[in-house]
């Protein structure tokens, strides 16, 4: 459901109730997160129990399982996301009541609000980016308050309140939520068509970056990773517009050259660079910026490791675009050495595997062996005609090295099938294949690993 964003966002501190319908997602919960660091009662609810609902019962948040309208009665803020429904009973509630109702986005700016913020765009790497961005300023001596699509490592946080000026966040691009934060700085990894199903059109996909890039303070600054061209383009243009703007490349890595991060891969490295340009120009020591960079252990879902039973390594990571599949191949390829790559992969969105389908499939070709589960829904109804077989026939492997299986469970039990030892197994996808990492390595124990 698309709320539009108030043309005057208050400040969080006079929101005063907030309820968080979808609170236990990984924007809407870092956001709460924040909220009751600071004091502001939060109340929310969620489909599915979860450790990040402990962790926000833990923190003081008031959190239902399941959606009834009594749970907005003494609430004066709604905030809703994406994936809620229109017939959502706490909306319909909050609508009847006239409350004020909030997307992500505008809940954002709120808790931004008198902070210096430093937002991470792009179409991959916006996670990694601001986890890495946010440690290398914590190790630069900042505290920066923070808000990341995902866990960090370090940490099991998402989110967390900071002493200083700064605001660090993961600028969403997929619903037009980036264009409501104003940063004063701001990087851009990549610009690769995603997201079609809002913007229509690469071209429109495109020039939603450049309306991002002109929300920056004046004062401020652009980074962009010119690695890709679609990154390269815009900081053409934003030049021209007379916009400061810092430029870096992997293949000019400087100050990391050498250096050993927490997992291989040059988009990764195009990622720390990036986050050590910010700290640079904000004028944090590069010495403790760059220690920070090689002290990040990752972030969840991101090249995760997330265990080793019987000689088969497994890693979990959210790739779920061609271009994200091909680097993090890449990275798992590195990993695996001598050993051969195991990928299951699982399609996220109807629309985006209807667009990018083949694509997805032609990228998994760089594994030994591919398994494939079906469309992960989000948002989106079924469609009978788009299903992960359109992905696992676009595979250009032997048809017995590529499985095309409905579940969790079926794919987990196919990588065992398939993986031997000095394998690395990776799971693929922004959907609950994360969970098939977890049952493989049962499995494996199971089987005397």
């Amino acid at each position: 459901m698309r709320v539009p964003v108030p043309e005057d966002v208050l400040p969080a501190d006079r929101l005063g109730r907030v309820h968080f319908v979808g609170i236990g997602g990984a924007g809407l919960s870092g956001i709460a997160r924040i909220m009751l660091a600071r004091g502001i009662v939060v109340s929310g609810s969620d489909g599915v129990d979860s450790p990040t609902l402990d962790a926000l019962r833990e923190a003081g948040a008031v959190v239902h399982l399941g959606h009834q309208a009594a749970h907005v009665h003494d609430v004066d803020t709604l905030v809703v996301s994406t994936a809620v429904r229109e017939d959502n009973p706490e909306y319909l509630e909050a609508v009847r009541q006239g409350l004020r109702v909030l997307p992500r986005s505008a809940a954002l700016s709120a808790v931004m609000a008198g902070r210096r913020v430093l937002a991470v765009a792009g179409t991959h790497g916006k996670t990694t980016t601001t986890s890495l961005l946010t440690v290398a300023l914590q190790a630069a001596g900042a505290d920066p308050t923070y808000a990341i699509g995902g866990e960090l490592a370090a940490t099991g946080r998402n989110a967390a309140e900071g002493s200083g000026e700064l605001f660090v966040a993961e600028a969403d691009e997929s619903d037009g939520a980036f264009l409501h934060y104003a940063p004063y700085a701001a990087i851009v990894t990549n610009v690769d068509a995603d997201h079609l199903d809002h913007w229509g059109t690469p071209e429109a996909y495109a020039a939603a970056f450049d309306e991002f890039a002109d929300t920056l303070d004046p004062a401020g600054f652009l980074v962009c990773v010119v690695d890709d061209p679609g990154a390269a383009a815009l900081a053409e243009r934003q030049r021209i517009a007379g916009r400061r703007v810092v430029t870096v490349s992997a293949r000019e890595p400087g100050p990391l050259a050498g250096v050993r991060l927490w997992s291989p891969g040059e988009h990764y490295l195009a990622d720390a660079l990036a986050a050590l340009a910010v700290g640079r120009e904000l004028g944090f020591a590069e010495a403790d910026l760059v220690g920070g960079l090689v002290s990040y252990t990752g972030t969840k879902r991101r090249m995760e490791l997330k265990g080793e039973v019987a000689g088969v390594r497994v890693y979990d990571s959210y790739a779920h675009h061609p271009t994200e599949i091909v680097g993090d191949l890449q990275a798992g390829r590195a990993l695996a050495g001598e050993g051969r790559l195991v990928v299951a992969f699982q399609p996220h969105l109807v629309s985006r595997t209807r667009i990018f389908g083949t694509a997805m499939g032609e990228a998994l070709g760089a594994a030994d062996e591919v398994v494939v589960l079906d469309v992960y829904l989000a948002r989106e109804d079924a469609d009978p005609a788009v299903t992960g077989a359109l992905v696992a026939d676009a595979v250009p492997l032997p048809r017995e090295r590529v499985a095309f299986v409905p579940g969790i469970e079926e794919a987990a039990r196919e990588l065992v099938h398939r993986a031997r030892p000095g394998d690395l197994v990776l799971t693929l996808g922004a959907g609950d294949v994360t969970r098939t990492g977890p049952r493989v390595l049962e499995l494996l124990e199971d089987a005397g690993g």
